[in-house]
């Protein structure tokens, strides 16, 4: 029933991205209980998710990264 360290990192990484079963993610909350090891894991998991949730990434437009492709292609030959 209980999750060794490697499954427990594995099914946190898929509860990152809602991956994991309901079954999954009651033996990882068990886990995360009893090891220090993977609680430190699931809170750096769960920061990261937040980080990438609340950032502004901003990238070019296709229009934009056309344009540079051309202009490198330009200088390169």
């Amino acid at each position: 029933m209980m999750f060794n360290c490697d499954e427990a990192r594995h099914t946190c990484d898929k509860a990152q991205y809602n991956e994991a079963n309901l079954w999954d993610s009651i033996k990882l909350n068990m886990h995360i209980i009893f090891c220090r090891l993977c609680r430190k894991h699931s809170a750096r998991n769960g920061k990261l998710t937040k980080a990438v949730k609340n950032s502004q990434i901003q990238t070019l437009s296709p229009e934009q990264k056309n344009v540079i492709k051309e202009q490198l292609r330009q200088k390169m030959s």
